[in-house]
């Protein structure tokens, strides 16, 4: 028994540059995120989105020992809240992090995004932005792969003759 010998072994999985049916994967092209560097106009444009009653801000990175009464003095500032919702962690009492602020108008909404992002809540840096928004441009729409059985032949009309 040689053990020396160099043994072929054929490796496939990710890492490996896997030949199957002649085809390499060097070339397989795979969906990307849009790059906050790349520029605005190669990124896909996004809009908000209304809910059924208002223009809702989410608030992320809000302290974890923060009230309802910190973030209402805080956003109305912008404008009359129409709903507030500070979610709390069950376990633990605490804010989970995140607040979502409701007002009627959307202008009121841009400018606590505005003014909001970027400013200090019990000395934790908030962002804010929409929590709903929709693309500008719908992306388009991919054909349906059937499965399963094939599709029946059409019936021929039962003819009879009549001699």
């Amino acid at each position: 028994m040689d053990l020396d010998n160099e043994v072929q072994m054929q490796r496939k999985g990710r890492g490996f540059k896997a030949v199957e049916n002649g085809r390499s994967d060097d070339n397989a092209q795979y969906d990307t995120l849009p790059d906050a560097s790349a520029s605005e106009s190669t990124q896909q444009k996004v809009v908000a989105a209304k809910s059924v009653e208002g223009w809702i801000v989410m608030v992320t990175g809000v302290h974890e020992e923060a009230t309802e009464e910190d973030i209402q003095d805080k956003f109305s500032e912008y404008g009359e809240l129409k709903n507030l919702h500070l979610n709390l962690d069950r376990r633990t009492g605490y804010v989970k992090g995140y607040a979502l602020v409701e007002y009627e108008k959307r202008s009121q909404a841009e400018d606590a995004i505005k003014d909001a992002s970027g400013s200090t809540l019990l000395d934790q840096t908030i962002q804010c932005d929409f929590a709903f928004v929709r693309p500008t441009v719908q992306p388009a729409k991919q054909e349906k792969q059937r499965r399963g059985r094939s599709a029946s032949p059409p019936k021929q009309p039962l003819v009879t003759r009549i001699d």
